[in-house]
């Protein structure tokens, strides 16, 4: 299965048999991420976490009157 990132567009071939291809071809929505630019983003997050400004936003619901 040929597979394109979406950060680089660099195009790659999987396995049909593995579970990410598998993924891939029966849930449209979920997008493939090749492994450079995932380390890349894992290390940069990792970064920023320990530099004490990563904060992580929970959006709460407003409570509806009915």
């Amino acid at each position: 299965m040929k597979v394109q990132c979406v950060i680089c567009d660099k195009q790659q071939e999987l396995e049909n048999d593995t579970p990410l291809a598998k993924k891939l071809r029966n849930r449209p929505i979920h997008t493939y991420m090749c492994e450079e630019c995932h380390k890349r983003i894992e290390d940069k997050t990792k970064a920023r976490f320990a530099s004490g400004q990563f904060q992580l936003y929970s959006f709460k619901r407003k409570k509806r009157d009915f």
